[in-house]
């Protein structure tokens, strides 16, 4: 058995006996599988953890021309994304390591702790009077993360509503987080990064009504003006 990354096969062993409730059951694609498990705390005052477990699960590139787990990926995201100063679930453990012909990944990360996703805050504003200067707010708040994501030549890849978490605070910015990203990449120039994700947001922003959606957009592009002929 061979192992990859920053860890030796006993811790990697250790983690993947730790097993909890299926939160994503696992996906059969990209040749293997994927799921995500939550992990309830060993001991009080612990947070919660997500357990990306994965067998055989591959991504392909120059480097690893024979395949490597994506989860590789998505630790180098959250690392790179980190010193750019943009909000991602805090890395706890990544490993992988290659048994016969199989191999096995996993990345542990925590919980974000009073954050929800973008469309699980779009359901709440269903149930109240719009804010619409909160809603501003909160919007001109993704956007400037996407921006700094962007600026950087980083694509997130999978950019659904579900995948945008927020933590809101009475008179204060909201915060912004980013989640799920296995097919986070470099991508130059960058502005093909910001299309790429900005459009696809808006294939699936859910909840988020045309009206909010344009002041996103203008939010965005305020950040990016060469991109306004293209996106609005």
């Amino acid at each position: 058995m061979s192992a990859a990354g920053q860890s030796s096969n006993k811790e990697f062993d250790r983690w993947w006996a730790r097993t909890g409730e299926w939160v994503e059951e696992p996906n059969q694609r990209r040749g293997g599988e994927s799921g995500v498990q939550l992990l309830t705390p060993e001991t009080a005052g612990q947070p919660r953890l997500y357990s990306k477990r994965q067998i055989n699960h591959m991504f392909f590139s120059l480097r690893y021309p024979f395949g490597h787990p994506t989860a590789l990926r998505e630790k180098n995201a959250i690392q790179a994304l980190e010193r750019l100063g943009a909000k991602v679930p805090k890395l706890v453990f990544y490993g992988a390591v290659k048994k016969d012909k199989d191999w096995y990944a996993l990345l542990i990360t925590e919980e974000l702790t009073d954050f929800i996703s973008l469309d699980q805050w779009y359901a709440q504003q269903l149930e109240q009077p719009v804010d619409h200067a909160s809603v501003s707010s909160v919007l001109e708040q993704i956007a400037h993360n996407f921006y700094k994501m962007h600026l950087a030549g980083w694509q997130h890849g999978c950019c659904y509503a579900k995948h945008v978490f927020i933590k809101t605070i009475p008179q204060q910015p909201a915060e912004v987080a980013f989640i799920d990203l296995e097919k986070a990449r470099r991508r130059w120039p960058a502005h093909r990064a910001a299309l790429h994700d900005i459009k696809q947001l808006g294939r699936h922003r859910e909840g988020m009504p045309d009206e909010h959606w344009q002041i996103f957009l203008q939010h965005y592009c305020n950040l990016n003006p060469k991109l306004r002929t293209k996106l609005t």
